[in-house]
């Protein structure tokens, strides 16, 4: 990833936060990219949930593929601060890291926020212009999961990109399959672990010809 990439992302996305009104401005886009969509929403919609003139927008954001950059970045730094105040790091083997890494993945998931919906739902192709940004946000996040698989103790014939694409893709549909229940977005990171480890630890298991060699 570029430092010019990771520069012109800072630059697009630290003058949100300076104030309340810019806050707000950030949260209305959130809102309205999680509901109708980046493409169905207007910057007349988002300037009307904000009691601004669309004017006032385009003072602080040049068109909406620079807004939706900056609500994508907030999405994402809440993400990893979630991760790093778990700190799943500290004294950790990695499986109980990857664990600890979809507890909170799952937890942003599930909180049902705006700014994880637009993070998860809003493919970074949508908005041509910051694409490239986008993915470079993306790949912020996907980096720390990339990291601990490459650490996983996995059999030489597992694919870890697959792997760790796989893993992430079941946790970003968590809104969809998960119902309500006892289990916690832990107890969900715990089973997600669980039913991805057995497998790549054991090629026995979904191998049946190994098993047959190894008996004979």
């Amino acid at each position: 990833m570029s430092q010019q990439i990771l520069a012109k992302s800072d630059k697009a996305a630290a003058a949100p936060r300076a104030n309340n009104r810019l806050d707000r401005l950030l949260d209305a886009a959130a809102e309205l990219f999680a509901v109708k969509g980046f493409r169905g929403t207007t910057m007349r919609e988002i300037a009307a949930g904000t009691e601004m003139l669309p004017g006032s927008i385009y003072y602080h954001f040049p068109s909406k593929d620079e807004l939706l950059l900056a609500v994508y970045e907030e999405g994402v730094n809440r993400l990893i601060a979630r991760i790093e105040a778990a700190d799943p790091g500290a004294g950790r083997a990695p499986w109980g890291r990857l664990e600890a890494v979809l507890a909170m993945h799952l937890e942003t998931i599930l909180d049902g926020s705006a700014y994880a919906q637009v993070i998860n739902r809003v493919l970074p192709d949508e908005a041509p212009k910051v694409t490239t940004r986008l993915i470079a946000l993306r790949d912020l996040y996907e980096a720390m999961v990339t990291e601990i698989v490459a650490e996983l103790p996995l059999a030489p014939d597992v694919d870890r990109s697959l792997f760790r694409l796989f893993l992430i893709g079941a946790a970003n549909h968590a809104h969809v399959w998960r119902r309500d229940g006892p289990r916690s977005p832990a107890g969900l990171a715990a089973e997600l672990v669980r039913l991805f480890r057995l497998p790549s630890e054991c090629p026995a298991a979904i191998n049946p010809d190994t098993t047959r060699e190894r008996s004979s």
